[in-house]
């Protein structure tokens, strides 16, 4: 997270800055030290602020919510229930929509990346897929808790959600073409195909936005897990395609792609989870590598063409590509193949 000048009741987020400065009166904290936060294409604002000798990160929400209900709470304490290392929450305000939690500091995975050895990086990546396994673990805990994350799920509704949206904004928003009716017809039949396949697969937790930006190292070298109201059901093998392979400028090889999920087969297995065939793994895992692939296609045009935030473009033909190449190993989706050999050699 990037900073900004400290907040006044003048700033340029008053409903959001003048609720915090408010409540911040109420605690007893009269402090200016009150610094503005960057999220990553979000709806809440996030400030840094005194908070009782120590700092603390203040997520300032739209509208009021209900504690009980609110998501972030309730997947906070799921996770934190079963063990899965994420933000201590300090106070609650619901009816001023804020939430004051630890200041875990700005040391994102991604960021640790571009300077750390390799043996440091791969070290990183074994602590994730650890971490993935520990949040599958915890899907039992999630029905019995009640969380809301094990009543959504990535099934097929949702996943052909996600693809018409792909559709919509990288052909339409983005690109402005109008597909020919068949063509249309064509990649449309195919990808409700493979939103059925997915939908079919057995469940487990899912942190679903499982990547290197929502990841922080704390002061004891330990990975921390953050965003994480959006857990829900899905696919075994949801976050570990988000960990290794959003936002990639170069998928890492074949070799590099088997050995983690080896991994994360074993870190299940040391869980006490159901075995996995490891083929079978591998054909999932490259299904989930094409849905996960153009449904971050479709967020990234949508927030480059739409939202004017051209930082995401980059991403865009290095995804491509990486879904290209899963289609084309499993010999599958011809239409989606030749469409995207088309537009990935134009670009």
């Amino acid at each position: 997270m990037s900073s900004a000048k400290q907040v006044s009741k003048s700033a340029a987020e008053p409903s959001a800055a003048e609720r915090l400065l408010d409540f911040l009166e109420v605690q007893g904290i009269h402090s200016p030290l009150v610094v503005p936060l960057t999220p990553d294409a979000s709806t809440r604002c996030y400030f840094r602020i005194p908070w009782k000798k120590r700092k603390a990160v203040a997520a300032v929400y739209p509208e009021p919510f209900d504690p009980e209900v609110q998501p972030y709470l309730d997947v906070t304490r799921l996770f934190s229930e079963s063990g899965i290392p994420v933000p201590e929450v300090y106070c609650i305000d619901g009816e001023n929509g804020i939430i004051v939690q630890e200041d875990l500091g700005d040391r994102q995975l991604f960021r640790i990346f571009d300077s750390a050895t390799e043996e440091e990086c791969e070290q990183f990546k074994e602590q994730a897929i650890a971490l993935i396994a520990r949040i599958q673990k915890a899907t039992q805990r999630a029905f019995e808790l009640r969380s809301i994350a094990s009543r959504l799920a990535f099934d097929e509704a949702k996943l052909s959600w996600e693809l018409d949206f792909f559709s919509e904004h990288y052909f339409g928003s983005l690109r402005g073409e109008m597909l020919r009716h068949a063509e249309a017809a064509e990649l449309k039949a195919e990808l409700n195909d493979l939103s059925a396949d997915l939908s079919g697969v057995p469940r487990v937790l899912c942190h679903r936005d499982f990547h290197a930006a929502n990841l922080l190292v704390d002061q004891n070298n330990q990975l921390r897990v953050v965003d994480h109201q959006d857990a829900r059901m899905g696919p075994a093998t949801y976050d570990l395609v988000s960990f290794l392979l959003d936002r990639q400028p170069v998928p890492p090889s074949l070799a590099e792609l088997r050995a983690y999920r080896l991994l994360l087969l074993e870190e299940r297995r040391l869980h006490g989870l159901d075995p996995i065939d490891p083929d079978e793994f591998a054909r999932e895992f490259r299904l989930m590598t094409i849905q996960r692939g153009l449904k971050a296609v479709g967020t990234f045009s949508y927030q480059t063409a739409v939202c004017g935030r051209e930082f995401y473009q980059q991403f865009i033909e290095p995804t491509l590509i990486i879904v290209l190449q899963a289609a084309e190993w499993l010999e599958r989706f011809p239409t989606l193949r030749k469409m995207l050999r088309e537009r990935i050699t134009a670009t």
